[in-house]
């Protein structure tokens, strides 16, 4: 397989105002399962089809292995790319489906079935060759397009949020079936999705992206428990990390934070980093729902808890949890308990918030503050 690296590429599309990608720096390991996340128009696509070739660069540089590729042709890159439309032949058989790539390449035709009949069975649709594509289901269709990757034995695996087009059930199986699929050829994959769960859940690291620039990389639970700024707080995460926009201030020595009727003591851990902050004192508090707790709960977790009253507004049971939309003195917050939580909705909520696992973000920067 290879090594992918882009240096500073940046992507302009002709009367744009702003750069699709700006100055991405990339380095994709041999082997790695990468995964680009973001919203809808971060660049995550238009990155994945520089890196194909489908899209030209407007500066930087795109390597695969040691091949500069910016003016390579996308057929001479050897890589092979799954689109979120499977593209197939609705004429052609499964079979030719998978083939057809290999017979434009004059591949004799006992590599080409050897190769198909190979992809198949790792797939699991080796009883399916010799079907159409309207007799497949979505997941059996998403399965011979990768096939059709597979066959190609490429370099390089390219994915465009290939399972958005399936139900949540079948999008949770091949999330599954494609990590073994990356376990068993040893590939170097490329993998674009607006889903941050599928990201949390298929790759060795993160890319997150947002406004055609790279916010941060590494592995998930590193950027889950460490994110760089509020962006990736945000967005890592489901729920998503609740925010406080307040002050700090010194009472008797002790640190604490400030939002209107919200008063938290900072954490003894995060005290030294929080001094350094302008005069003002303003700073952004993150707190994830699971920092939340009832009281009987927190006791039986190793923490820094300081209560809080909220309003309860909505509950949603989820089973093995519930999550509890509440107000905190007019601000909104999302509490994740365990599932035989008891709350009602329109009651007042004694909660206990974690605040030794709190995050921190400047309100000027949104940069994370200190260790936390």
């Amino acid at each position: 397989m290879a090594q992918v690296q882009l240096k500073t590429v940046s992507k302009v599309f002709q009367g744009a105002r702003h750069p699709a990608v700006s100055d991405c720096t990339l380095d994709v390991r041999d082997k790695e399962f990468l995964v680009l996340v973001g919203p809808s128009g971060c660049g995550k696509s238009t990155t994945l089809r520089m890196i194909a070739g489908l899209e030209q660069a407007t500066s930087g540089e795109i390597w695969i292995g040691d091949r500069l590729v910016n003016h390579v042709p996308p057929k001479d890159r050897d890589i092979a790319m799954v689109f979120q439309n499977y593209a197939l032949y609705p004429h052609m058989t499964v079979y030719k489906n998978m083939a057809f790539g290999l017979m434009l390449r004059k591949f004799p035709p006992p590599e080409i079935d050897r190769r198909v009949r190979h992809a198949a069975a790792i797939l699991g649709i080796a009883d399916l060759l010799d079907r159409r594509p309207r007799a497949l289901s979505g997941g059996q269709r998403q399965r011979v397009a990768v096939g059709r990757a597979i066959v190609r034995q490429p370099r390089v695996f390219l994915f465009d949020e290939p399972l958005s087009n399936l139900d949540a059930r079948m999008r949770v199986a091949m999330r599954g079936e494609i990590k073994k699929l990356h376990a068993r050829l040893e590939a170097t994959m490329i993998y674009v999705t607006h889903d941050q769960v599928e990201a949390m859940t298929m790759g060795d690291r993160i890319v997150v992206m947002n406004e055609g620039r790279v916010q941060q990389i590494g592995a998930p639970m590193e950027l889950y428990e460490r994110p760089a700024n509020r962006f990736v707080a945000g967005f890592i995460g489901s729920p998503a990390m609740n925010f406080f926009d307040g002050h700090l201030k010194e009472e008797g020595g002790v640190l604490v934070f400030e939002q209107g009727a919200i008063r938290l003591p900072v954490s003894p851990a995060h005290r030294e980093s929080l001094r350094g902050l302008p005069a003002t004192g303003d700073v952004t508090l993150g707190l994830r729902p699971e920092h939340f707790a009832l009281s009987a709960a927190a006791a039986r977790v190793e923490g820094d808890w300081q209560p809080l009253v909220a309003r309860v507004e909505v509950v949603e049971p989820m089973g093995a949890e519930v999550h509890v939309h509440l107000s905190v003195a007019g601000h909104p917050l999302v509490a994740r308990l365990e599932g035989h939580a008891r709350v009602e909705v329109g009651g007042d909520l004694q909660l206990l918030a974690d605040m030794r696992r709190a995050r921190w973000f400047d309100p000027a920067s949104d940069r994370a503050i200190g260790a936390s």
